[in-house]
């Protein structure tokens, strides 16, 4: 299946960009990451998951296995050497997973706002007995949506089911490039202890959970976005 990519410069290390739950790459932080990318001359890559802006696909059929080999597709068959992953939300999660599958590319990683394990921590415990027997009946729930245009996401067991197999919080993982983790006190949908237990569950000793003060989960006001600015810089070391 074909996604929709951008993909430019061939500098190494270069930076991928993993967008959350959704999301596309045409959001706030992935725009000012393709403004400085192309400023500083850096690769810079950014793609749709299936069901996702201009990738086809149906998202209430999405899992987050699905959009792991997305994003392990993407950086196989268009990004060149070793990257910087840069996740926001549940790309933060896509993006250990990516790491943990692709070791000997990764050249470092930053979560924003990181939702790592969401299905099981955050999106199941929220879900009433109805909805859950709903969807072990294989029909699809509405979950509300507090951005973008509104759109309720509608859901499957599938999405639940792969978020078990796909965990990281709970083991220790072999994740042993430099990870930069970026996160507000302020966010009401991800808490900032899901970042601080990846942080724990890595192995990477150049590790740092980096706490903004009242940010909330969008994390795309000026100051943030110069934070992650400054923390690509940093790892690609322009």
């Amino acid at each position: 299946m074909a996604l929709a990519y951008q993909h430019s410069g061939n500098s190494l290390p270069g930076v991928l960009f993993l967008p959350g739950f959704h999301s596309t790459m045409a959001g706030t932080k992935a725009e000012a990451l393709a403004n400085l990318c192309e400023t500083r001359g850096i690769q810079y890559t950014r793609f749709d998951y299936t069901g996702h802006g201009g990738s086809p696909g149906d998202f209430e059929h999405g899992t987050i296995t699905r959009w792991r080999d997305d994003a392990i597709d993407i950086l196989d068959s268009i990004c060149n050497g070793p990257q910087v992953l840069v996740g926001s939300s549940m790309g933060g999660w896509i993006a250990a997973l990516v790491a943990l599958a692709r070791p000997d590319r990764m050249h470092g990683l930053i979560g924003i706002a990181a939702a790592p394990d969401f299905i099981d921590e955050l999106l199941t415990p929220s879900l009433s007995e109805h909805q859950k027997l709903v969807l072990k009946s294989g029909q699809a729930i509405d979950l509300p949506n507090r951005y973008d245009d509104g759109e309720p996401h509608r859901i499957r067991q599938a999405l639940l089911d792969s978020g078990a197999l796909c965990r990281v919080l709970n083991t220790s993982q072999p994740i042993t490039c430099p990870v930069r983790l970026l996160h507000g006190t302020g966010d009401r949908d991800v808490p900032w202890t899901l970042s601080a237990r990846l942080l724990v569950s890595i192995q990477s000793l150049d590790a740092q959970l980096i706490l903004v003060k009242d940010a909330d989960h969008r994390f795309s006001s000026r100051v943030e976005l110069e934070l992650i600015k400054r923390c690509v810089l940093d790892m690609v070391k322009v």
